[in-house]
């Protein structure tokens, strides 16, 4: 599963921690990395290298959103609908986006190009409506842009530089009043 170079990494990865245990979560990441999912054989290959029974592996790999069971889209879009982008206009993002690539929830695209998946929360509420391609996070988004960036994806292969916002605006004390 791993080439000699990866081995590598993953012994100086464990060897960050006292217990090999410890190491599942970024070995899992690893096997997601390098197959786009954590198929039976990645989780057997995740409990013998972090010397946990498969049985552990599989509720990790279950609890966390982060892992994939099941292949996923080259691109795999993730939309929040929680309270703070529900309330401006998160939902329409999503059913938008669902209509424009003909795929729902945790589905992938017939030509594997994209997968969707709607999530409760990104932690960007002071940037909502969010969303995100794979690492790559778009804040204040609307529907028209969301289905832009899908288009920019589909012709240019990349995805696009989001806006920069600023988080917060500069103070000085020549601009706070009392």
């Amino acid at each position: 599963m791993f080439n000699d170079q990866e081995l590598a990494e993953i012994t100086a990865l464990k060897s960050r921690y006292e217990k090999p245990q410890a190491a599942l979560l970024p070995v899992l990441w690893k096997i997601q990395e390098k197959h786009g999912w954590i198929d039976q054989a990645g989780m057997e290959e995740a409990a013998r290298i972090c010397e946990v029974p498969k049985s552990h592996v599989l509720g990790v790999v279950s609890f966390y959103t982060m892992y994939f069971e099941k292949p996923m889209g080259k691109h795999h879009i993730q939309v929040c609908t929680n309270v703070s982008c529900m309330l401006r206009g998160g939902e329409k993002i999503y059913a938008d986006i669902k209509a424009q690539l003909g795929c729902g929830h945790l589905e992938r695209t017939s030509d594997g190009m994209f997968s969707l998946e709607e999530v409760e929360c990104m932690g960007a509420c002071g940037g909502a409506p969010m969303m995100a391609v794979g690492e790559t996070f778009f804040e204040r988004v609307s529907s028209d842009e969301a289905q832009g960036i899908i288009n920019t994806i589909k012709t240019t292969k990349n995805v696009p530089e989001p806006k920069k916002y600023p988080q917060m605006p500069e103070l000085s004390i020549t601009n706070y009043e009392l």
